[in-house]
Order: structure tokens, then C-alpha cells, then sequence
């Protein structure tokens, strides 16, 4: 495999398509040594077939607002690959969705489920709705209309939908009752991220935070260092972002820093049980800034258009949007004393970011590894659900603690180099690669 030519072909096949162009260069690059050892692949044209999703679903919804006027929306479902298990992945609901950020999104689900090591393939789905400034109402009318057109292409063996990126309990709500309408079926295995009473998994809304925070740990014990008592700068203020505060308080650390589109939080003194509940308070509000945390709590300080990178930090978690750390961020950081940085969005650093982090030689893990607790969780909200049954947070915690401590153990084997350094980067995705690889194969040309 040559990486220009395949991304050539590429390029010329997906003009525009900028995010999944990206995701694919990663990936490839990070496994082009590895894959030309390996003729057998190349043989079954295994990257070709991979970096292609299975199939696009792409539908129409049309609802009504409070008003009574009527509103047309864009939806997808990217089934990417299902090599490994039924495809997987959330759904986004955000105004800047488009078919090449869930392609993307898409494309590195399928190596996050693989590292997990639960059978789970990858996918991922959305509409360019957004919840920001409307009703409840208006969100469930759209809820409902988006699984009108989704509900006969998911199942619990077939795909199997979460939350992301404005989408939370309560579309998930909105979405699992018009799945159940419409398939006049109770299966709670069809949709993860559900409510506690009717089939959800306890730890699930904190499982990407607290996942993500469990890698760091093992990252940090790794280099010879630990997590308490320093200071951490997170990005964003949902549900994402409120897991790695919570656990990252727990686990002895300061969270300084928060941010939304509007500006950035500084929190000098570290967050408090009453501001961790105000993140999600301030989620819920649909208003989608950040400003208001301030006026609740005087010891911390809005500052009105910059981002959590501009406050000194000794570990920087970009926990919201694709691309939301820049080079330029990332020099900043490094000036400021920086030593760890970790993805817990997907794809959260442009490569201009990655190359900077990594030429200065610090802690760097990709959102594939760092962020794959989410997914993992909601793997065993599946086997809950497939078993009837229903774990203590304890189990689930546990779990979710095995699982990411795993996925270190890959990353290293894969990614560690002849000097010592582990490129996380690097592990990540040729242990997932390896996992698909091998299963694609295995099932023949298909």
C-alpha cells in the first residue's frame, strides 16, 4: 500500500470531504509499515474495502415547530463496517453535521470499537438539527420524525444507535419511544444510552468522561507519574465534558478550566460537587454558552473569546468538538508548561496539533483510545439488555476500568519505540486495524 495513491483515489472519489479525508490519512499513515508486512491484505484489497462505508442512509425529516411552521431537517446513518459485530455508534444532532464529519466519525468508530474488545462495528448517524433554542417539545416532534425514517434500518443485532454531540438522555428518550411505536416491540438492545428505569446502564452518562480519565491515569502511571494534585484545562461543558471533570476531581486533580463557544471559564480552585451539578444544568438549557457558570460561582472568572488552552495547565482535555485544538493552541500549551494532552472528543486535534505535541515529546493519546469508555458502556448496556438484567455501578465501573486499562496495554504494545516513547497515536490505530483486518478477511470478499 502507498498512502498518497490511496488517498489520491480518495480525494478524487469524495472531493471536499476534509474531516473523513483527515480521519483516513491518520490512520493509514500510522499502519502503512505494518499493513506491507502483511501481503495478504494487500492481496484482499483490505484498506480499499475499509476506508468505504458499508452503506449511507440518507433521508428527509420534515416536522413542525412551536409556531406551527414546518421545518425540513437533513438525516444520515453511516453504517461503516461490521466486521466485528453489529454497526455502532451515536447519533449528532448539530447544525454543522454534514456527510463528511460523520464519515469521519464513522471511519474511527470502527477502530475505537475494535479496541474496546467487544464485538461491536462502526457507525455513526445525525441530522444538521439543532437543539440549541428549542422546546422541548419542538426537540421530541423532531425526535420522532427522524426514527419515522431511521427505525427499519437498526436493530439490536443489526445497529444499534447511541447519543453524542447534542443528543442526551432525553433524545434518546424521545427517539426509543418512537422506536417502540413504530416496531411494536419493547427491545431495549436497539438504542444505548437509555434511561435507567427502562433499560439503561448506571455509569453510562459518565462513562466517556470517567473512561477517558482512567487512560490518562494508566498514561501518567506509565511515565512514571500521577494525577493528583495537578492542574487540568477541559474543553466544552456537556455531558463529555462533566464525566472527565467529575472523575478528574475524584482522582485528586484541579479542573481550572471550561469553555463553550462563548469564552472560557477560569476555575482556580478546582470544581465542587454544586459546580460539577451546574455543568449539566447549564447543558440543559439548550442556550449552548458558558458565561452564566461565573455569575454562580464568584471564585471563577469568564473570559469572553478564548478557549480553555489559554489557561496554564499541566494536562489539556479538548472534550468537545472535532478539530477544536489548534497548532497554534497547542504551542500555547507548551509555552505554558504543558505535559499531557488527550483527546477525549473525537478527533479533537488538527495534525498541526498532534505534530507540535509530539515533537516536544509529551503525553499524547487520540480520541480512539481515550474516549472509547463510552462505547465500551454502552456495549455492556447491550449485554444487559440482551440478558435481561441490570449491573450495580460497581460492576459496570469495574468493567468500564478493565476495559480501558486494556486498551493501554495495546496502545503500548503497538506503539511503543525503539527510544522508549509510546506513540499512542500510532498503537491505537494499528491495534484496531489488526483487530478488523484480520476479521475482514477471515469472512472473505464481501
Amino acid at each position: 500500500m502507498n498512502v498518497n495513491n490511496v488517498m489520491a483515489d480518495l480525494e478524487r472519489k469524495h472531493p471536499g470531504e476534509n474531516e473523513y479525508l483527515q480521519a483516513v490519512r491518520e490512520v493509514l499513515e500510522s499502519i502503512e509499515e505494518v499493513y506491507n508486512e502483511h501481503p495478504e491484505f494487500e492481496k484482499a484489497r483490505i484498506v480499499e474495502r475499509m476506508v468505504e462505508p458499508d452503506r449511507i442512509i440518507t433521508f428527509r425529516v420534515t416536522w413542525v415547530d412551536d409556531k406551527g411552521e414546518i421545518q425540513t431537517n437533513i438525516g444520515y446513518r453511516v453504517q461503516f463496517n461490521s466486521a466485528i459485530g453489529p454497526y455502532k455508534g451515536g447519533l449528532r444532532f448539530h447544525s454543522a453535521v454534514n456527510l463528511s464529519m460523520l464519515k469521519f466519525l464513522g471511519f474511527e468508530q470502527t477502530f475505537k470499537n475494535a479496541l474496546t474488545t467487544l464485538p461491536m462495528g462502526g457507525a455513526k448517524g445525525g441530522s444538521d438539527f439543532s437543539p440549541k433554542g428549542k422546546s422541548d417539545a419542538e426537540i421530541m416532534r423532531f425526535c420522532q420524525a427522524f426514527m419515522l425514517e431511521l427505525w427499519k434500518n437498526i436493530g439490536p443485532d443489526t445497529d444499534v444507535p447511541a447519543g453524542d454531540v447534542g443528543v442526551g438522555g432525553r433524545e434518546i428518550g424521545y427517539l426509543y419511544g418512537m422506536y417502540k411505536k413504530l416496531a411494536r416491540e419493547y427491545n431495549t438492545g436497539v438504542l444505548t444510552g437509555k434511561g435507567i428505569t427502562w433499560g439503561g446502564s448506571l455509569v453510562r452518562p459518565e462513562a466517556t468522561g470517567f473512561g477517558a480519565l482512567y487512560f490518562v491515569q494508566h498514561m501518567l502511571h506509565k511515565a512514571g507519574k500521577d494525577i493528583k494534585g495537578k492542574t487540568v484545562a477541559i474543553s466544552g461543558f456537556g455531558n463529555v465534558a462533566w464525566g472527565a471533570a467529575t472523575k478528574a476531581t475524584e482522582l485528586g486533580a484541579r479542573v481550572i478550566a471550561i469553555s463553550g463557544p462563548d469564552g472560557v471559564i477560569h476555575n482556580p480552585n478546582g470544581m465542587t460537587p454544586e459546580k460539577i451539578d451546574y455543568m449539566l444544568e447549564l447543558r440543559a438549557s439548550n442556550r449552548d454558552i458558558v458565561a452564566p457558570f461565573a455569575e454562580r460561582f464568584p471564585d471563577s472568572t469568564f473570559v469572553p473569546g478564548k478557549k480553555a488552552w489559554s489557561v496554564k495547565c499541566d494536562i489539556a482535555l479538548p472534550c468537545a468538538f472535532q478539530n477544536e485544538l489548534t497548532g497554534d493552541d497547542a504551542r500555547e500549551l507548551l509555552a505554558n508548561g504543558t505535559w499531557c494532552a488527550a483527546e477525549v472528543s473525537n478527533m479533537g486535534c488538527t495534525p498541526e496539533a498532534i505534530a507540535e505535541f509530539q515533537k516536544a515529546g509529551i503525553l499524547f493519546a487520540p480520541g480512539k483510545a481515550v474516549n472509547a469508555g463510552g462505547v465500551a458502556t454502552s456495549g455492556l448496556e447491550m449485554t444487559q439488555n440482551a440478558q435481561h438484567l441490570s449491573w450495580s455501578a460497581e460492576e459496570v465501573d469495574k468493567k468500564l476500568h478493565y476495559i480501558m486499562s486494556q486498551i493501554h496495554e495495546a496502545c503500548v504494545t503497538y506503539g511503543t519505540q525503539p527510544d522508549g516513547y509510546v506513540n499512542y497515536v500510532k498503537g491505537a490505530n494499528v491495534a484496531g486495524f489488526m483487530k478488523v483486518a484480520h476479521a475482514m478477511l477471515e469472512q472473505g470478499i464481501i
